[in-house]
């Protein structure tokens, strides 16, 4: 069978039998793309896919390591194909898997860059209240930073998901699994106001009434948008880190730990689904305890 109909095919069971994110199942597709790119390198007619050997694998990852791929790029790009090929044995198309005595490659821990509460105040203080715009980022951001939202949760977070009398938000995340998160009083005080305030003012399109944060235009707001308003807002401040929405979501957290909040708690609110991707968080609070232990310890 053609790679073509094959790649159309994984995506529609990414999406029906797995419930996969769309940004999911567009970089696990891309994977399969880019070891077709691959073979077609190395001939004109590339291996029909039931017939991929480990050693082209092999060749593949070589490639991609030879171009200047990180380690993390590497795994996530194994990790598709591991899914495609499994994907091949289910549908009977081959009856071994060639990824499956291929190891990932080894990953560092990465600590997430973080913003101090006083980095976070100067990008919220320095948004214009008075425009329409400004009203919007200010309740965006503050939700940002008040329930660790990712990115693509915010711009999906609809009015009927506010639970404001009892202080929560209900999120749709990755693998369409739905959970209750937590928000803050000042986020509720800005969203409140761009909603009653700032949204009855605008002309909404049709099927986006019931999204929360809005584009001029009355359709909800792109992952793009987020991030560059947030890269503006660094920039007015003189902020020099390179942060993005996912910033907001690692100083939630960290800042949440080093307060003494339990493990287990951060883990849900964010929705990570292994206690090992929110202990990331732990790093930085160790090296806030030490600094603690510098400044105030009378043996230090």
């Amino acid at each position: 069978m053609q790679w073509n109909i094959l790649q159309k095919q994984f995506d529609q069971y990414l999406k029906l039998e797995r419930s996969l994110s769309e940004n999911t199942r567009i970089a696990y597709v891309g994977d399969v793309d880019k070891l077709i790119q691959f073979l077609r390198l190395q001939s004109t007619t590339p291996t029909p896919p039931g017939q991929v050997k480990p050693s082209e694998i092999e060749a593949f990852l070589y490639y991609i390591t030879s171009i200047g791929l990180s380690a993390y790029s590497q795994a996530r790009i194994l990790s598709g194909l591991k899914s495609f090929f499994r994907f091949l044995q289910m549908e009977d198309i081959r009856s071994d898997d060639p990824t499956e005595l291929i190891d990932s490659p080894k990953l560092g821990r990465h600590l997430p860059d973080t913003l101090n509460v006083t980095e976070i105040d100067a990008i919220l203080n320095s948004i214009d209240l008075s425009t329409t715009e400004g009203a919007r980022n200010r309740a965006m951001l503050e939700t940002l930073y008040s329930s660790g939202l990712r990115v693509t949760e915010l711009v999906e977070l609809r009015l009927s998901s506010l639970f404001f009398d009892d202080g929560f938000i209900r999120v749709i995340g990755k693998g369409n699994k739905e959970r209750l998160v937590p928000i803050g009083s000042s986020a509720m005080k800005y969203i409140t106001i761009y909603i009653q305030q700032v949204r009855p003012h605008q002309a909404l399109q049709k099927g986006f009434e019931n999204y929360v944060f809005l584009n001029k235009r009355g359709k909800n707001l792109t992952r793009v948008m987020v991030f560059t308003i947030i890269k503006q807002l660094a920039k007015k401040c003189g902020l020099k880190k390179n942060i993005s929405p996912h910033t907001f979501r690692h100083s939630f957290a960290t800042h949440l730990i080093e307060g003494g909040a339990d493990l287990r708690a951060v883990q849900e609110m964010l929705g990570h689904e292994s206690i090992t991707t929110t202990e990331i968080y732990t790093h930085l609070d160790r090296a806030y305890l030490q600094q603690i232990i510098k400044e105030f310890h009378p043996r230090s």
